[in-house]
């Protein structure tokens, strides 16, 4: 193994970053003016049809399958690859530069909202749906809400990019980050041995933000790592993201802004129907 001994100051070299070397910088704010498009629905979604992105895509989905009809939403592109989460408007809702963002117009004044667990509880609780109102329901939604956020940049951070995405493959960190894919999944499949759904009897929040990584992991859709981390021994885990892959708002939300198989925009339902059907 080839050692690396850190200088005494890090710099920054723009183009020894692997393939997501154009997008990755030490600084935060814009680097070029750029608005963002408003469409006519109340809410307008900016985002990409990666596993972050889906989530919200999925839940709105999943709400106006369940006749929320105030759900309606726009959704534009947000090219990561290109540098789009850098203009100017994207900045200006989240200043993290990081896909899914949410400007709610809803109400008398607009409201933004990032982080993709904020915009999944923000739209759950504004329409009474997929998270409970109160008690142990809702606690155990939001713990596993949570433990998602903490453990998606182990997996897609951390082996996802080092098994798949490195300019170089490296044993020591596919080694590390393996190991905790499969630590992750160890702990889902003995949750869902004596759970129909992660938080519960109930589909929630939780199962969306967790489907996207670690259901679509157990599918074989994500990093080409299926026989790698073995996989079929999670059965418990493979049983609830086969379920959840067969909902029709699953099928549809996992396709939006998703230029590549999917629709680059959403507008209206029918900009989904036949994409989804073909799915």
């Amino acid at each position: 193994m080839t050692g690396y001994t850190p200088p005494a100051v890090w710099t920054w070299d723009k183009d020894g970053g692997g393939r997501f070397s154009s997008i990755n910088r030490p600084v935060a704010g814009a680097t070029h003016d750029r608005d963002l498009p408003v469409g006519d629905h109340p809410f307008q979604l900016y985002s990409l049809g990666t596993p972050n992105g889906q989530k919200v895509t999925i839940l709105f989905e999943e709400l106006l399958a369940a006749g929320h009809d105030g759900a309606e939403y726009d959704a534009w592109p947000i090219r990561i690859g290109e540098g789009d989460q850098f203009g100017s408007g994207f900045v200006s809702i989240n200043p993290n530069s990081k896909i899914p963002a949410l400007v709610d117009r809803s109400g008398a004044a607009p409201v933004s909202v990032f982080e993709s667990g904020a915009i999944l509880v923000h739209l759950a609780e504004k329409f009474g749906a997929f998270l409970a109102s109160g008690g142990a329901a809702r606690t155990a939604c939001l713990s596993w809400l949570f433990w998602q956020m903490g453990a998606a940049p182990m997996l897609g951070g951390g082996f996802g990019h080092f098994y798949a995405y490195a300019p170089e493959k490296l044993e020591y960190p596919i080694n590390r980050y393996a190991m905790e894919a499969k630590r992750q999944l160890d702990v889902l499949d003995r949750r869902l041995a004596e759970s129909e759904y992660v938080a519960g009897p109930d589909y929630t929040i939780a199962d969306m933000a967790i489907w996207p990584w670690h259901g679509q992991l157990v599918l074989g859709r994500l990093y080409d790592a299926a026989t790698f981390l073995q996989v079929d021994d999670y059965a418990n885990v493979r049983r609830w993201a086969a379920a959840i892959d067969a909902r029709p708002a699953v099928r549809r939300g996992r396709l939006v802004n998703k230029p590549d198989g999917g629709i680059a925009e959403r507008h209206a339902a029918s900009d989904l129907d036949a994409v989804a059907a073909a799915a």
